[in-house]
């Protein structure tokens, strides 16, 4: 199970994994949201970059692979990489997130489960508030609902 942990500059102890996460919001303007099976919580559809992929790719694989969708990416919501918050695996492993947040439209698919998300939905702020969504995550949520057109870097 993955934990998330925060310190001042905590990641000087941690290696760097890029990775990205999908804002797709429905024709309601809802937003999707998938819940991990490692740790039960909400988060936007996402993970980390292959090796020989682009942000994008690995962005447009992990929604198909994590949702069932199919999504061309709009544009770029931001960049995340706080020296302030690490991900802590069982393993050991403790790593610094780098990610790029794009919006996507969906293209096809049927949106589904798999064996890393037990629940999956298009969501309201509203909604969202009750929800128990990764810290991380709402900074990226907040910032996609900004309306904001120029990329964040965080």
């Amino acid at each position: 199970m993955a934990q998330l942990i925060f310190g001042e500059r905590i990641a000087r102890e941690a290696r760097l994994r890029p990775g990205c996460s999908a804002i797709i919001f429905d024709e309601q303007g809802r937003l999707l949201l998938t819940r991990r099976t490692d740790n039960g919580r909400w988060c936007l559809p996402g993970g980390g970059m292959d090796a020989g992929e682009s942000a994008a790719e690995a962005c447009i694989r992990e929604v198909r692979e994590e949702t069932g969708l199919e999504i061309v990416i709009v544009r770029l919501i931001g960049v995340y990489s706080s020296p302030d918050m690490i991900v802590a695996y069982e393993d050991g492993n403790r790593w610094q997130i780098i990610a790029c947040s794009f919006e996507g439209r969906i293209t096809g698919g049927t949106l589904s489960l798999s064996d890393e998300t037990t629940a999956a939905g298009f969501y309201t702020a509203a909604d969202m508030a009750a929800l128990d969504v990764m810290e991380h995550h709402r900074q990226r949520i907040a910032d996609a609902l900004s309306g904001q057109v120029a990329a964040f870097w965080r």
